[in-house]
């Protein structure tokens, strides 16, 4: 068994998992019987735990000469509608039909008996995310600009796929997205908070009051941001895959691009508990509006309501995050190092939605 400050986090056989109280993330013999039954590599298999972690579970699986990434949802219980991993696989193929850059799924579990949730596998890519530290050659200020422009670029690329065809019309409703969301997010802080946070009514109040039209409906990642981009190792940079499409749905595209603006760090902003790559408040990277041009250039979209997008993006990341605190206090969540920040870091979300909102 391999414990880890989140409880016991692997272990080797079903029996091991039995005698747990909380269920492990990866049970060794059940894996790899699910393995050989899809001829994914041969022998024992040796793991790491890779990526953020705020949500979904990623590992990195070596077996043989096969290298493989397993991406599960967190232990149960999950709250409804989330974590679908089946869900997320499906589109994630979808959208590699149409052409854009995504990992290689070779295999999807829906049997929770396995793991205990559903998960899909992976090939594994040879890139690099960009956090807190800079690609060697991508550090200068000509190679930090265009950087960000390719993270605009496949943004662009992706919400020009065509949604009416190739299975992508199943996957959401863009008819009245914008009003769903807000109605849903609002109804889920209900359910998710144990405490008053100002201003979070007020803020979705004027939401709901001053939705926007949607121009046109694309494919929407749902968590467009440098930190769920990887980039091939060495420059000129160039997206080599786009990751976590747990929130993809098919809506308006501007929420992709408010949420990735919103996310975005720059020099002269404040910080929010959404900056996972502060990275880009070094000279070179480009502003936020110099990023929105490049975008609105590229779709011929109109862009003069984005300053709502992007309070609508604040907003309801306040939601989701007041979701995973909440399940921290609820001792769901042991050993989570980034849930205990957002007892600042929620209400902080809330104000600069509300600061937004006042111009």
């Amino acid at each position: 068994m391999i414990s880890t400050p989140d409880g016991v986090e692997v272990v080797g056989t079903r029996a091991d998992a039995a005698a747990l109280v909380r269920p492990p993330l990866l049970v060794l013999d059940a894996l790899t019987e699910f393995l050989d039954s899809e001829g994914l590599g041969t022998g024992r298999i040796s793991w790491q735990r890779i990526g953020e972690g705020h949500s979904n579970l990623t590992f990195l699986l070596r077996r043989g000469e096969r290298s493989l990434v397993l991406r599960r949802g967190p232990r149960p219980p999950l709250p409804k509608s989330t974590h679908d991993m089946v869900r997320e696989s499906r589109i994630q193929l979808l959208v590699k039909a149409a052409g854009i850059a995504v990992p290689n799924i070779v295999a999807v579990c829906a049997d929770s008996s396995v793991l205990g949730v559903p998960f899909y596998v992976m090939d594994y890519l040879d890139g690099a995310v960009i956090t807190d530290q800079e690609l060697p050659g991508l550090d200068t200020p000509e190679q930090r600009r265009a950087t960000a422009f390719a993270a605009v670029d496949a943004l662009v690329t992706l919400h020009g796929v065509n949604v009416t065809a190739g299975g992508l019309e199943t996957v959401g409703r863009p008819d009245g997205y914008l009003e769903r969301q807000v109605a849903l997010f609002s109804s889920l802080w209900d359910v998710s908070t144990r405490r008053s946070v100002p201003e979070i009514k007020s803020v979705a109040t004027w939401l709901a009051a001053n939705t926007p039209k949607s121009q046109r409906a694309a494919v929407v990642h749902g968590d467009y941001r440098l930190g769920n981009l990887m980039f091939e190792n060495s420059g000129p940079p160039r997206v080599l895959a786009i990751l976590d499409w747990e929130m993809a749905t098919v809506g308006d595209p501007l929420a992709d691009l408010g949420y990735f603006l919103a996310t975005y760090a720059e020099a002269s902003a404040s910080t929010t508990p959404l900056e996972l790559t502060p990275i880009t408040r070094y000279p070179g990277y480009p502003t936020r509006q110099e990023l929105a041009d490049r975008y609105g250039t590229a779709t011929g979209l109109e862009l003069s309501q984005l300053r709502w997008y992007q309070a609508f993006a604040l907003w309801k990341a306040a939601v989701f995050c007041e979701a995973i605190y909440t399940r921290w206090l609820n001792g769901e969540r042991p050993g989570d190092q980034f849930a205990p920040t957002l007892l600042e870091g929620v209400p902080a979300l809330v104000k600069e939605s509300a600061s937004l909102i006042g111009g």
